[in-house]
This record gives structure tokens, C-alpha cells and sequence, in this order.
């Protein structure tokens, strides 16, 4: 039965995955190479910053200090933030559901961005202050199911008693890791990336999600 809701926050409450991609292109352009969506995206959702650097040094060549290369991510990244909106039917499901299960964020995002986006949305005041990144456990990054599994504690609910809402791979097997249910929305992912979760949607209006709660 379910009693919790987890929810990624990038690319499954906010529309903030294109400034990832922005972000790659402007950085890695600097640098002399080629940001390719795929397959490089499904790698780094999930990860962080100095994480996708060292990604990157090994699949495409990029060279150069791990620490000073992720914060040079960082400045490029920053300034995109503040054009960032809900994903689209998001805010008409969480209506449907803030009065009937227990509501968390578990992000990769760090705070200082997650700052930035509570300016413009008010994210961590919608959530009640339940909103959770991996900057709060030590960055231990997806597929780790660490992050689900310190969200499912803060809201006191039994890891099989939740569901998660995650749109990438890493995200999905960390969930999966976490021993929870997980449904995946292609709002950033090809479907076929997301096979592990137990249900594929294409949007906030599936009428396949109310079904898959009360499961």
C-alpha cells in the first residue's frame, strides 16, 4: 500500500534538464569537444558535478583538474537556473495527492541551486521542508538508493511503502536499490532506458498513475 511519495526534482517537478544540457554544450565546447545527448546524458542524470567530469575524461578525452572543472560547471550552470518552471501538469497531480500520502524531494541538486529554483517556485515550501538532496548524505549519488532511503526516513514510512517519481536511470535503480516501487516519466529519458521501472509514463496526465497507487 502506498503511504509516500518520493519525487526526483530535475525533469520531474521542474523543467530544468535543458539547462543540464546548455550547460554541456557551453563547458565542454570550451574545451574543444562534442556534447552528444545520447549517450552521454543518460550517464551523468543523477551524478554529481566532479562524478560527471570524470565521466567525461573517460569517454570522450576531457582533460584537466577534476575540482576546478566541476566548478567551472558550476558558474556556467548558475545562471541558467533562473529561467526554470514546473513540468508541465506536475502542479495539477500534486493537488490530486498533498492531502492523501506523505510527500518528499529526494534531488542530486546542490543547495545553492536548489536556492535559486525556491526563489522563482517555492519547491521546499510546497513540499513542507521535505526536500532532501544528496548534499545532505555525503553526495553518495544515484544508483545508490541512499538518498530515497534518507527521504523514507525523514517521512517515516517503510521503504516498500513508497513510491518514486524519477525520470533517469541512475534514478530508477537507485529507487529500485532502495526496495521501493518507482514510476519513470520520458520527460529526459528514452523509454527503453527506464526499463527497470515498474511503470513507463510520458506525462503528469496518465490516468495510469492513480491505478498504480491504489495497487
Amino acid at each position: 500500500m502506498t503511504k509516500a511519495i518520493i519525487f526526483d526534482l530535475e525533469g520531474v517537478v521542474v523543467d530544468s534538464e535543458k539547462h543540464w544540457d546548455a550547460c554541456a554544450l557551453i563547458f565542454l565546447g570550451r574545451h574543444g569537444l562534442k556534447y552528444e545527448r545520447e549517450p552521454h546524458k543518460p550517464l551523468l542524470m543523477g551524478k554529481t558535478l566532479e562524478e560527471g567530469v570524470e565521466i567525461w575524461k573517460k569517454m570522450i578525452g576531457l582533460t584537466g583538474n577534476t575540482k576546478k572543472l566541476a566548478q567551472e560547471r558550476r558558474d556556467i550552470i548558475r545562471d541558467l537556473y533562473y529561467d526554470t518552471d514546473f513540468i508541465p501538469g506536475f502542479m495539477g497531480f500534486f493537488k490530486k495527492v498533498e492531502k492523501r500520502y506523505k510527500l518528499g524531494v529526494a534531488t542530486s541538486i546542490e543547495r545553492p541551486f536548489l536556492r535559486i529554483i525556491d526563489g522563482k517556485l517555492g519547491v521546499t515550501k510546497l513540499f513542507k521542508n521535505k526536500v532532501y538532496s544528496i548534499e545532505d548524505i555525503g553526495f553518495i549519488s544515484k544508483p545508490n538508493p541512499d538518498i530515497f532511503l534518507f527521504v523514507a526516513g525523514k517521512l517515516k514510512v517503510n521503504p516498500g511503502d513508497c513510491v518514486v517519481f524519477e525520470d533517469s536511470p541512475n534514478g530508477v535503480e537507485g529507487a529500485k536499490r532502495a526496495g521501493m516501487a518507482c514510476v519513470a516519466i520520458t520527460t529526459t529519458t528514452d523509454p527503453k532506458r527506464l526499463s527497470r521501472a515498474d511503470l513507463i509514463i510520458d506525462s503528469w496526465g496518465s490516468g495510469k498513475i492513480v491505478d498504480f497507487l491504489n495497487r
